[in-house]
């Protein structure tokens, strides 16, 4: 079939994670199984039930799991075994997913199915779509796994697809699974031998949430570029600095590192068309390097970015399944493939990188706050003077003027830089060894992706409130530079006009810099190719 324009149809060919996190998101997306994905399932549900007629002992289908691995199912048993697999795993704790995450999480299980690893039937698969494009949304708790398969996550899904659980209704509220799926217009699913470990055995809460996560670290990058901009406009007019040398063409390419030259060709088009690019004599020789090294820095965070990528581009796309229904020998194979080490580090890495980039944000907010201290220095005097030219007759708090910019936003920033450090600490190797020391090594690639998401909202707002202190000082030179004919570049100057709006309706700091984030992602939409 050819896929409409809210069509994913899951075949053969890979789905990109991009593709995932667009679904998770946009609940109009319609996700079709391809004939062949479909023929594939079937061919390795196959494989599944032959090993089941033949008695062959096989993990999950016939035997216990965990440390139970060697004792054995019996046959007449085993249909009830698939309701107490789901019910046993169904464990998770702490505040539930938002609907986009569990829908990413669905989505990526699905995909996984259509790899043809799983040996789920046919018709499994097509519930598990019907989840999602009939927007049926379980409420699947965010703590619980250990990152050797998303046990508990996924249970939480299997739950309400049997008709037990819990699931989220159309107004947020809690409703009973089974109420979820007669409001669908579906029944609940009858697990057949296999499928119950089929359904929870996998990293899909790791590779969705970890889609959706991506996409925030692309914003990311080009917030990070954007606030760079600002500080080198405010530099250039408070302290000589805003040497542009480090971000030329010759130099990027003397060095061949494609994000480091992405972040300074960035740069370059945010200040075209200003006073940066003119010559200019008494400009600094150097900037100091939280300035003249952030290419380097920022570049480095894009090739982290494009790491995760990949990684998660095989995870989604590969099979995560033990046992693994491999069609091409006709075997149940045991084995390892759902640990996601390579998807753990990358997590582990991105946090790491995070936290640099967050250092040259705080120095150079650090380096910003002299010419603040010297205009409420300015403001206070004026102050004084009203005051004493009326007599007194005026008090102190009226005859100040009101700030736009909270004075102590720098502390904040130091605030979560400290908490950025601390959160790029390695969290993988805290594992503990589970299950009478049968699992005696996890990834905790959830954990490393929870903190991940916490990193990614501190330096959020680090890099706003860069953007905010360099917008306050550029307004207030703006005088200045309508006498002198100096000029803002055509990318930041358009960002000013956006965070000035917002300072000058003076928001609380907390409301301030929540603002900042949403204008500047906004902001930087808007510039398309600028940034």
């Amino acid at each position: 079939m050819t896929p409409g324009p809210h069509t994913l149809l899951v075949g053969r060919a890979d789905v990109h994670v991009r593709q995932v996190a667009q679904a998770a998101v946009d609940r109009s997306v319609r996700v079709v199984l391809s004939g062949e994905s479909l023929e594939l399932i079937g061919r390795s549900r196959d494989v599944l039930e032959r090993a089941a007629a033949s008695g062959e002992r096989v993990y999950g289908l016939n035997t216990l799991l965990g440390s139970g691995r060697d004792t054995a199912v019996e046959e007449e048993s085993i249909l009830a075994f698939q309701v107490q697999v789901v019910r046993y795993h169904h464990s998770g704790v702490g505040e539930f997913l938002d609907r986009a995450n569990v829908r990413a999480l669905i989505l990526a299980r699905l995909i996984g199915f259509s790899r043809g690893g799983s040996g789920v039937r046919q018709e499994t698969a097509r519930f598990y779509a019907e989840l999602l494009n009939r927007d049926v949304v379980p409420a699947v708790p965010r703590e619980g796994s250990v990152g050797s398969s998303d046990l508990t996550q996924l249970a939480a899904v299997a739950a309400v697809a049997i008709g037990e659980g819990q699931a989220l209704g159309a107004n947020g509220a809690l409703i009973p699974g089974a109420q979820a799926l007669a409001d669908a217009g579906l029944e609940p699913l009858q697990l057949g031998p296999g499928e119950a470990l089929a359904l929870v055995s996998a990293n899909a809460y790791s590779i969705g949430t970890g889609t959706l996560t991506l996409g925030r670290l692309h914003r990311f990058a080009d917030l990070a570029d954007v606030a760079l901009s600002l500080s080198l406009e405010a530099t250039a007019r408070y302290d000589g600095g805003g040497n542009l040398s480090p971000f030329s063409p010759v130099i990027q390419a003397a060095k061949a590192v494609d994000g480091q030259r992405a972040s300074a060709a960035a740069v370059r088009r945010l200040v075209s068309g200003g006073w940066l690019e003119d010559v200019r004599p008494e400009v600094s020789v150097q900037d100091p390097l939280s300035f003249r090294a952030a290419p380097q820095t920022h570049g480095a965070f894009r090739a982290v970015a494009e790491q995760l990528e990949a990684a998660l581009d095989v995870e989604l796309n590969g099979c995560g399944d033990n046992p693994l229904s491999d069609v091409e020998s006709g075997r149940m194979l045991s084995g390892g493939n759902f640990q996601p080490m390579q998807l753990a580090l990358a997590f582990e890495a991105a946090r790491l990188a995070l936290a640099h980039v967050g250092i040259s944000s705080e120095r150079r907010i650090a380096k910003l706050y002299p010419p603040q201290r010297a205009i409420r220095a300015r403001h206070l005097e004026q102050a004084r003077t009203k005051q004493t030219r009326d007599s007194g007759r005026t008090g102190g708090a009226e005859a100040l003027a009101s700030e736009e910019l909270p004075g102590l936003l720098w502390y904040s920033a130091a605030s979560l830089l400290a908490e950025l450090k601390i959160m790029a600490a390695p969290a993988t190797l805290g594992a503990p060894t589970l299950s009478a020391d049968v699992e005696d090594h996890s990834t905790l690639a959830p954990l490393a992706l929870q903190q991940l998401e916490r990193s990614v909202d501190a330096a959020e707002k680090l890099l706003a409130i860069e953007s905010l202190t360099a917008t306050y000082l550029l307004q207030e030179a703006a005088p200045e530079d309508e006498a002198l004919g100096r000029r803002l570049g055509k990318g930041t100057g358009a960002v000013v006009g956006h965070l000035g709006t917002l300072l000058a309706e003076r928001p609380t700091a907390p409301a301030l810099v929540e603002d900042a984030r949403r204008v500047l992602n906004t902001a930087i939409e808007g510039l398309g190719g600028e940034a």
